[in-house]
């Protein structure tokens, strides 16, 4: 691969094993359903999408030299995601998530991302070593950024001169997750797409809306906030105002990896041009598409 990547995707990546049942759950549920095993974790999630959008993404994560590992990359390389430099060990196996997932929704989730973890920052190397960037010649690209990453290795990017010239974009990847973006709240750093409860732990306090939550997220320093609330109304809130968004109506049968699709749909749009309306309206629609199971991404 010789062509440079439009985008660099920084994150997990691994396998997803995902129970799903038509049936509604709760604890201890025990009801028929498929279980299904495919690629995972928000980088490659969003790597994914973003090749189905037509762009050309590479990989920065840590991926064990383990069978999983190799079948992993493989169908990345398949997919046109550029794998060249991932970190490969071969003492930490291959990471993964498993999640239930019933008519009512999430029902619970495991990520295991202990080998992305312990990599640390050597999986930043090629933006330090000139292959992608250095301190002196800051990569200046769109970067995806999700928060599986550890907290420190979080902070050290948002203060980073390497990712001083870059177009962060910035996901918490769970609620769990979510106070590990204070960084980029402090430094100004980066556009964080959230949910509504991401966006409460992050100020301290609940929303009744997107659109207060995004407000509140730039009152509290965030460069510019996009907001989801399932099926209300979506809000993208910066320098230039309050934008908002209506979600589509659809039938919900997959949950997982749903806001991925929606970030990377508008990444894509707005690097290609797209308004924020526009972009807006994209993201949407993309992930109604993800999450009525119209299409595999």
């Amino acid at each position: 691969m010789t062509r440079a990547p439009d985008i660099l995707c920084i994150g997990s990546v691994l396998w997803d094993i995902i129970g799903r049942s038509a049936s509604a759950m709760r604890q201890g549920s025990d009801v028929p359903g498929r279980i299904t095993r495919g690629p995972g974790g928000v980088a490659l999630n969003i790597a994914l999408s973003l090749s189905h959008f037509g762009l050309r993404p590479a990989l920065l994560s840590a991926v064990g030299s383990d069978a999983p590992g190799e079948e992993l990359l493989a169908l990345c390389a398949s997919r046109g995601i550029d794998t060249s430099h991932v970190w490969r060990s071969s003492e930490l196996p291959t990471d993964q998530y498993m999640a239930i997932e019933g008519a009512n929704g999430l029902i619970a989730a495991i990520a295991d991302a202990h080998s992305l973890e312990a990599a640390g920052d050597r999986i930043l190397a090629p933006l330090q070593d000139g292959s992608l960037g250095s301190a002196t010649t800051p990569h200046t690209g769109p970067i995806a950024l999700d928060g599986n990453l550890t907290a420190a290795l979080l902070t050290q990017i948002a203060h980073d001169s390497a990712c001083s010239a870059a177009d962060l974009r910035v996901a918490p990847a769970s609620p769990g997750k979510a106070e590990r973006l204070l960084p980029f709240l402090q430094t100004g750093r980066g556009i964080l797409y959230v949910n509504l409860e991401e966006a409460g732990i992050l100020c301290g306090r609940p929303f009744a809306s997107a659109a207060d939550a995004g407000s509140a997220l730039c009152d509290r320093g965030a460069a510019r906030a996009i907001v989801t609330n399932g099926a209300e109304a979506t809000a993208d809130a910066g320098p230039d105002g309050l934008l908002t968004g209506q979600p589509p109506p659809v039938l919900v049968t997959r949950v997982t990896g749903a806001g991925d699709t929606f970030m990377a749909a508008h990444i894509a749009a707005e690097t290609r041009g797209a308004d924020r309306a526009t972009a807006l309206d994209r993201a949407l629609q993309a992930a109604a598409t993800h999450i009525s199971g119209d299409i595999a991404t």
